[in-house]
């Protein structure tokens, strides 16, 4: 079953004493994807609602954050337990993407080629503090491919691919 929602913000914590939350985008168009009558609900890893909805009547960007007000949320006593919830938006209602580009939760199970040679699936993205690696199982081990240009050549949606350039030495590690 595929993500019904896509995660757009990360809520950080409530902002002043009027209800307005303040939260950490998880999109690249936050400006597009922030905006009054805009629908969101608290998702779960999959994708998949865990939580009533909220209509953002507001929003503005804040520093590196955005402050989003609610319909109905008039005090931070509502958002009080909402602590790092991940807030999604319905996947029909973003922009799809464009060729050579994929959502994250579709990376998991792509296969990994270099030259046209498999070199294992895609288990996981992980964060790490230089930025994101792939999780790729190769022989039942495991190797850590950083997820960056120019490493990455080419993403393939359709195909469920992900073209690689590996430096040397790279799977020996």
């Amino acid at each position: 079953m595929g993500a019904a929602y896509l995660a757009v913000a990360r809520f950080r914590k409530p902002h002043g004493l009027k209800g307005d939350a303040l939260v950490l985008p998880l999109t690249d168009e936050p400006e597009d994807v922030f905006t009054a009558g805009r629908v969101l609900v608290p998702i779960d890893e999959e994708g998949q609602s865990v939580g009533p909805q909220v209509v953002i009547s507001h929003a503005r960007r804040y520093q590196r954050h955005w402050l989003l007000s609610f319909e109905g949320i008039h005090d931070r006593g509502a958002l009080e337990s909402w602590s790092y919830k991940i807030l999604g938006a319905a996947q029909d209602e973003l922009r799809q993407p464009d060729d050579g580009e994929m959502y994250l939760h579709e990376i998991p199970g792509s296969t990994v080629v270099e030259d046209g040679t498999e070199i294992g699936v895609v288990r996981e993205v992980v964060g790490v503090p230089g930025g994101r690696v792939l999780v790729v199982v190769r022989d039942g081990r495991e190797h850590l491919i950083p997820f960056r240009a120019p490493i990455v050549r080419r993403l393939d949606r359709t195909n469920r691919r992900i073209e690689v350039a590996l430096p040397a030495g790279l799977l020996e590690v």
